[in-house]
Order: structure tokens, then C-alpha cells, then sequence
């Protein structure tokens, strides 16, 4: 096989905002922690403050592919309503955690939907956890090169914060979402939108359950998405699916070892055979047995390769002790770019 090529690597590990004391400082308390100002809302001109946040933005590949790291504090709790809501296109997604080498833990997501802009965005708000997160921008309205660089559109970046499709977190904790045919959670609790849990994981959490615990907090909205569960794992190398069904948070393959996965099925009412039957889950299946969980960054893309479908948009390995990311866009396997979140 042919060696791929490696793109220029992005480290943020000299910029004073992702600093060590920052991320060590993030919050645990079962609380909302205080909350900064909104971001600017659509119909507005961004100021100093708002164009300093975008200031670090830059484009890496022509997928379209972009980096920033986020200046400043956001609302975590703060409604946002894409400007136009792309159609269902056929949510796929395959998400995986190996563990078979402990020092190296791996969490691995393909994203499968329609074309769109990836935006890979680093934060580090002064209450939460610093993270990195991946983030597809035509939800914010910015669907094109012209739409990154007009004031006008970009400014819908502002609110990148809040939709996190998949991320990990200076404390090796990781999680995403795949599509499901139903989520029906408890109808009670502080209402948030389904990309927004992530967000609230990410900034709030360590460990596994420690995310657990915060799903009872939220009443998860499915309006502006399908209906989702939520693939978990930490780099102490607990893990979970979380399911919503029937008014209730279902916790499933909790703690398997040395590997675990997910899918677009329901764990909670699909028999152990008939999970086999879906092609991509038999396929990882057969791969993270055979290596026992053993997998190095190298051999993760190659696995989400092997389960990859038509329309996987991005392909993403995140280092849960290194904080190495790995991402690769539209399938251009022989190109990986690789970005640095500092671990704490």
C-alpha cells in the first residue's frame, strides 16, 4: 500500500488560551457553571470582540476543511436554529474504541451524510474542559469557501461551539453520534438540542460516568436532527452506548473490553446475531477481535476505511492520551491531516 501523505500537522500547544491551568480547571460541579455572553446573532455586524474570536481561522484542505481555535467564553445553553436544516440524506456513521493497548487508546468516527463543510475547532473556556471537536457548517449557515470569508456568513461561526458532531476532551474522554430509527428520551429537565449534549460532555466531563450522570440533567430535542444515540468512552477505558427509548436513558455495552462500538441499530432491542447482520458492525467486529483491541492510529483509519460508505464526509481518530487527532476528509485516505489537543 502506498505511504499516505501527511498534511502540515496543527499544534495550538504554544497559544496562552489552551494553556495547562485552563484545562486543569475544569469544572465537575453537577452545577451549570457560569455562562459567558451569546454569541452575535445572525441578523447582527460582528465587532472587534466577535471578529477576534474568528481570528485564527484557516482553511487546511479543499473538502472544504477549515481550523479554529474558538477565543472566549459561549452559552452552552443558548438556542440555535440553523438557517435552513439540510434534508435527511441517510445518517450513517460508524463510531469504534479500541483499548487493547491502554497506553494507546483510539476512538474512531466516520461521519456519513451529505456533502458540507468540516470545520475542526478548539476550545477551552475558562469554565470547562479545553477540546477539540469536528463540526459540519452547514448547519451555521456557512456551506462554501465565499461563506467562510463574507462577514456576513462567517459570522454564523460564532456559534460553532454549540454543534460538536464528535469530539474529545483534554481529560481523554471522547464521544459521537450515529443515526437510530427511534430516540423517545425522559420529557423532563433542562431542554438542549442533540448536537448540544455533546457540547455539554465535552466541556463538563472526565470520564464516562461522569457523562452519564449529565443525560439525566437534559431533555434531549430531536427536532432539528434525527434521532440519535450516543457512542461514549474514556481513556481509563470505560465506554457506553447511550440509547433514548420509550421515555428512558438506556446505558448499553457498558465497560466492554478490550473494544467496543456502534452503529445505526439500537442496541436495546437488537439481538447479539442479529447485529452481525449489519455490514459495517461485522466488519469492525471481525478486525477489533482478531488485533484484541489492539489498534494504533494507522490501523484505525484503515479500519474506518474498510467500513467507510458513499457518502462518509470526514474520518476521524482521536488520541485519548496523546491528543493526536487524525482526520481525514472525503475519503482521500493518502491524506491525513493531523492537529494536537494538549492533554491534562
Amino acid at each position: 500500500m502506498q505511504k499516505p501523505r501527511t498534511a502540515t500537522a496543527v499544534s495550538l500547544t504554544a497559544v496562552p488560551l489552551l494553556a495547562v491551568a485552563l484545562f486543569l480547571s475544569g469544572c465537575t460541579s453537577a452545577a451549570d457553571p457560569p455562562r459567558g455572553p451569546a454569541p452575535t446573532s445572525p441578523g447582527s455586524v460582528m465587532g472587534a470582540v466577535d471578529r477576534g474570536k474568528l481570528k485564527s481561522l484557516r482553511k487546511v484542505d479543499d473538502h472544504p476543511l477549515w481550523v479554529m481555535r474558538y477565543d472566549g467564553t459561549y452559552d452552552r445553553l443558548q438556542e440555535v436554529r440553523p438557517p435552513t436544516v439540510p434534508p435527511d440524506a441517510g445518517f450513517g456513521c460508524s463510531l469504534f474504541f479500541a483499548y487493547g493497548n491502554s497506553k494507546d487508546p483510539q476512538f474512531a468516527r466516520n461521519f456519513d451524510w451529505q456533502h458540507g463543510p468540516a470545520l475542526v475547532l478548539f476550545t477551552a473556556p475558562p469554565d470547562g474542559y479545553a477540546s477539540v471537536s469536528v463540526v459540519d457548517t452547514t448547519y451555521l449557515g456557512v456551506r462554501s469557501d465565499a461563506d467562510f470569508r463574507a462577514e456576513r456568513t462567517r459570522k454564523g461561526l460564532l456559534q460553532a461551539p454549540l454543534l460538536p458532531f464528535d469530539g474529545m476532551n483534554a481529560r481523554g474522554l471522547a464521544v459521537g453520534f450515529a443515526s437510530v430509527d427511534r430516540a423517545d428520551g425522559p420529557k423532563s429537565g433542562r431542554k438542549v438540542g442533540s448536537t448540544r449534549i455533546v457540547r455539554i460532555i465535552l466541556d463538563r466531563a472526565a470520564t464516562v460516568g461522569e457523562a452519564l450522570r449529565l443525560f439525566d440533567d437534559y431533555e434531549i430535542d430531536f427536532t432539528d436532527s434525527p434521532p440519535l444515540h450516543y457512542f461514549l468512552a474514556d481513556r481509563e477505558g470505560d465506554s457506553a452506548v447511550v440509547e433514548l427509548a420509550g421515555g428512558r436513558i438506556k446505558v448499553a455495552e457498558r465497560g466492554r473490553k478490550p473494544w467496543n462500538g456502534a452503529v445505526n441499530f439500537t442496541f436495546a432491542d437488537t439481538p447479539a446475531a442479529e447485529r452481525l447482520k449489519d455490514w459495517r458492525y461485522k466488519a469492525a467486529t471481525g478486525v477489533l477481535d482478531g488485533a484484541k483491541g489492539v489498534l494504533n492510529t494507522g490501523q484505525s483509519v484503515d479500519l474506518l476505511r474498510t467500513v467507510a460508505q458513499q457518502h462518509t464526509q470526514w474520518s476521524v481518530v482521536y488520541g485519548m492520551t496523546s491528543g493526536k487527532v487524525t482526520l481525514v476528509t472525503g475519503q482521500r485516505w493518502q491524506t491525513r491531516h493531523t492537529f494536537q489537543l494538549p492533554m491534562g
